[in-house]
């Protein structure tokens, strides 16, 4: 059996940090191509390093120890400690894999941004906080990383700081990911207090007498109601409706960022953590009814958003939240693995769709606007024929990526027996329609179609711009650098061919021991049932929905965008409340701005004035001032300085003292 050097483990982090150290305070010193150079020296020590992981981990090595005591109170240790197992190695290679490209893809896609060597070290910094968070076996070490990997993601959303819309942006992913954070933290501090630690197996080895206890004062189980507060903190991080808001504004940031949140980093941190605490969430089916039905809401209702955006980057991104909504649907299916396989499937193919989108938005010297693009395929072909393979592999077509794991959710959620799970499948499988809808309206009036990039016109009604109206036309569109068309080509290569692993990935016991599922849950165990290898797999796909629903949705995008231009606008009109409904987001923004924002104004306010003004400063404060010097008042009248006024008052304190003694002693007798 192969050991595992727990000094090359923690050079898996910390690789990225020292690229982040150096590109970050030494820039200016070493430039542009130094940092660069440094920032993807780290990133690649780490890659290679996790690959080399992976081997030893498939040869049966296991990593669980504490490298560091940060602290300790009683029986409680603060420490900072690996655990390197199957699901963490998966972790591992798709988080520093896309990274490496995203680094390589922002050599070119940031050539002449002034924040050069800044953005290379917040890119890097963000992969070590990943790195981290997915490599913890404590949940010190697990909240650290998911705070970080949050502060990370504030700096680079709103990296244009002086662009109004990024700060708010910014600030908006900060503040709604704080709210789940506290559930989050509210999760641990159940679990701490009811195990008296922090160690994933000290409370694993303690789930089944976790179950038998309830919350104290009521009769709600102490468990379901932790991993519902921990399913709160990955609906933040993970962005599941209705915490979901931040994630299509963090598009302010620049493209290289959205591929990396997006893709492979924060975006599935919540993914991870929940099938981390799957031992727990395996003994409370109320929990994981509720991460089913939040995360089948997610993906059918964002991808509805996605059919009227009209940001190239908007696009992508409310397909990010359907397909989270997917592998959320999974793990309430008890489907773990399946999820992870999604979360691995999906970070190459959204991966190569953010980058291919920014290619775009180079060729069409910074236009966002899909309404002005179209025909692109004979200016842009490397751009064209990859965004066209992640397209399909997004959509879920035979033989790509994402069929392998978005059809394995879907025969998951059938088999399930969970309460909810009927619900979850109508609607992954309708979702299916929406997202080939949505992801080739995308592709055909970006890339084929009648030429619109010298032109304002908008030959798509139907939409509305989104605040990137600013037109930079240059001469006609051009193909991008290798620098950027390299990572594209890679990216496209695992779109295809990263689904075909799914058979020793999902059914021969690859994630045994990191990943544990109770017997009650069959989803499993009725895949591996009826999976009889890849090639059946992908035959047997024309018998099945998805398929021809999928289908189904490219024939309507190429009939709308292709064909019957005109009809998108004629629909808008006639459906305008709907079309409303969806250009406004279902109005949560609204009901975010009015409800919560001015609810915590006036409460604020009132707090401010009645609170803290009347009553702290103006009784407690102030007032305790105005008491002291009213009673100095009256005792400085006493203050003569005669003499025989002090004697007097001397008399009169003796005789007041008699008499309350005569007195006294007359009551007791």
């Amino acid at each position: 059996m192969a050991e595992l050097n727990p000094n090359l483990l923690a050079a898996i982090p910390l690789a990225p940090l020292a690229g982040a150290l150096v590109a970050g305070f030494l820039g200016k010193t070493i430039g542009r191509a130094g940092a660069h150079s440094v920032a993807i020296l780290g990133v690649t020590i780490s890659f290679i390093l996790s690959l080399v992981t992976l081997f030893d981990v498939m040869n049966g090595a296991h990593f669980d120890a504490t490298l560091y005591t940060w602290a300790a109170s009683g029986a409680l240790t603060l420490d900072v400690g690996f655990l390197v197992d199957p699901l963490t190695v998966t972790m591992l290679v798709v988080v520093t894999f896309v990274s490496l490209m995203v680094h390589i893809y922002t050599i070119g896609y940031m050539s002449d941004d002034p924040g050069y060597q800044r953005f290379f070290a917040y890119i890097s910094l963000f992969t070590f906080a990943m790195l981290m968070l997915v490599m913890a076996n404590n949940l010190l070490q697990l909240f650290f990383g998911w705070e970080a990997v949050g502060l990370v993601s504030y700096l680079l959303i709103g990296f244009w700081y002086t662009k109004p819309s990024a700060i708010y942006a910014n600030l908006k992913a900060f503040l709604v990911n704080r709210v789940g954070d506290f559930g989050f933290i509210l999760g641990i501090g159940l679990l701490l207090s009811a195990s008296g630690s922090l160690h994933y197996a000290e409370i694993f080895a303690q789930a089944p007498s976790l179950a038998a206890l309830e919350l104290p004062g009521t009769h709600w189980g102490l468990l379901t109601v932790s991993c519902i507060c921990l399913f709160i903190g990955a609906m933040g991080k993970s962005a599941q409706f209705p915490l979901h808001v931040w994630l299509p504004d963090s598009m302010e940031g620049p493209t290289p960022i959205s591929a990396l949140i997006h893709a492979a980093t924060m975006v599935t941190a919540g993914i991870f953590m929940v099938a981390r605490m799957s031992p727990l969430f395996e003994l409370s089916d109320t929990a994981l009814s509720f991460v089913m039905v939040i995360g089948s809401i997610t993906a059918l209702f964002m991808g509805f958003l996605g059919l009227v955006q009209t940001d190239i980057k908007r696009v992508i991104a409310y397909s990010t939240l359907s397909q989270l909504g997917y592998m959320t649907v999974a793990l309430g299916a008890s489907a773990y693995p399946i999820a992870i396989f999604h979360l691995m499937t999906h970070a190459f193919f959204k991966a190569l769709l953010f980058l291919a989108a920014g290619s775009v938005i180079l060729g069409m010297h910074h236009d966002q606007d899909i309404r002005n693009m179209g025909g692109l395929y004979k200016y842009m072909k490397v751009t064209w024929i990859t965004f066209f393979i992640g397209s399909l592999a997004l959509i879920g077509t035979p033989g790509f990526a994402g069929f392998y794991s978005k059809d394995s959710i879907i025969d998951a959620v059938s088999a399930s027996q969970l309460w909810g799970s009927g619900f979850a499948y109508g609607a992954l499988l309708f979702g299916v329609f929406i997202t080939a809808l949505y992801s080739f309206r995308l592709y055909f009036l970006v890339f084929h179609g009648k030429e619109r990039f010298d032109t304002q016109a908008h030959s798509d009604p139907g939409t509305t711009d989104h605040g990137h109206d600013e037109h930079h036309h240059g001469g006609p569109p051009r193909e991008s650098h290798l620098v950027v068309t390299l990572p594209l080509v890679l990216l496209a290569i695992f779109s295809v061919c990263a689904g075909w692993i799914i058979g020793p990935f999902l059914y021969e016991d690859f994630f045994n021991g990191s990943i544990f599922v109770a017997e009650r849950h069959e989803a499993m165990a009725h895949l591996r049932e009826e999976f009889a290898g890849v090639i059946p797999m992908t035959l047997h796909a024309v018998t099945g929905l998805p398929l021809w629903f999928a289908a189904a949705g490219v024939l309507v995008a190429w009939y709308l965008y292709l064909i019957k231009t005109e009809l998108p606008g004629t629909l808008a009109k006639r459906f305008a409340w709907l079309y409303r409904l969806f250009e406004n987001k279902y109005y949560l923004d609204r009901i975010n701005e009015v409800v919560f924002m001015r609810g915590a104004r006036i409460l604020g306010g009132g707090l401010w004035h009645g609170g803290d003004q009347s009553v702290i400063d103006g009784f407690f404060v102030n007032g305790s001032a105005r008491a002291v010097g009213w009673f100095s008042s009256i005792l400085r009248q006493l203050q003569t300085g005669i003499l025989s006024h002090y004697a007097m008052a001397m008399l009169v304190g003796v005789l007041a003292l008699m008499t309350w003694f005569v007195v006294r002693q007359l009551i007791l007798h």
